[in-house]
């Protein structure tokens, strides 16, 4: 639901949750919502010593932070269990509109990894998730600003893509421009082909009539950015080359066994130069 009212917050003590907490910040400022930071302690594997530190940890837990949300009145839960399943079953008991995570890679291949938990939530959450790669370079408080906005859409979705909808919320809230990108990787297997040249026009000019009609169902206005090539790479270099400071994405609203993500979900995800919010 936007505006996101209700934003939960999981939290693990690294320093990845902690530069994301600028971030956090500036959503629940901005829009005036309710936070709860929740921690989840996993259950104790056959080599742990038996000893009780929920005590300790329920101390830790109320001073995480205290002086970043010292202005905010922050509910905080401490959980045990699977984390993936704990997050996505207190978000959706609690009505949470939004949970912010960052993802848990690390090292040299930090970009290829999304952390077991971020994945979890990713597949199961029904509410709007927003996580970030790059924590090391959130900028400093007063320097988070959102300038532009970039909105990867499905024609599948049309007219009533929840991804464009929340992108252009989003935009208005904050001012931003708005860059809207599609990928029709057909034509980027044909595309040194001279015969399959007017094939690629025709399938670029059906998605620019169908990204306008969203547009207009929405009210939505935005740059058009459509790219021959695959999905994930489309994407990133569309954000990348739009300089967006945020990118939003779709997920399937379908359950069973493929859950809520889609196929490309998690490649944009590890790829996107800027944080991504995925409904």
């Amino acid at each position: 639901m936007f505006p996101p009212k209700r934003i939960l917050f999981p939290v693990d003590f690294s320093d990845r949750c902690t530069d994301a907490a600028r971030m956090v910040e500036t959503f629940a400022g901005h829009f005036q919502a309710d936070l709860t930071i929740l921690h989840v302690i996993q259950p104790l594997t056959y080599n742990d010593l038996p000893v009780d530190t929920d005590g300790l940890v329920d101390e830790q837990l109320k001073s995480y932070l205290a002086g970043e949300f010292k202005h905010f009145d922050v509910a905080r839960v401490l959980m045990r269990g699977d984390p993936g399943q704990q997050i996505v079953e207190y978000a959706h008991s609690g009505k949470f509109d939004l949970i912010m995570l960052p993802t848990h890679g690390y090292g040299t291949f930090r970009r290829f990894i999304i952390g077991s938990v971020t994945a979890k939530v990713l597949h199961d959450a029904d509410c709007a998730v927003w996580t970030g790669i790059h924590m090391e370079a959130v900028p400093r408080l007063e320097d988070i600003a959102f300038r532009r906005v970039a909105c990867a859409v499905d024609l599948d979705d049309a007219p009533g893509c929840r991804a464009l909808r929340w992108a252009n919320q989003i935009a208005a809230e904050f001012g931003a421009a708005l860059t809207i990108v599609h990928a029709i990787p057909a034509a980027k297997e044909s595309a040194n082909v001279f015969a399959f040249d007017e094939m690629n026009q025709e399938l670029v000019r059906i998605a620019r009539e169908k990204i306008e009609s969203m547009q207009a169902a929405l009210g939505a206005p935005a740059d058009i950015s459509i790219v021959a090539d695959e999905v994930p790479h489309a994407v990133h270099e569309a954000a990348r080359a739009a300089q967006a400071d945020l990118l939003v994405i779709g997920r399937s609203s379908e359950r069973g066994m493929i859950g809520r993500l889609r196929t490309n979900a998690y490649s944009i995800i590890r790829q996107s130069p800027c944080p991504v919010i995925s409904v």
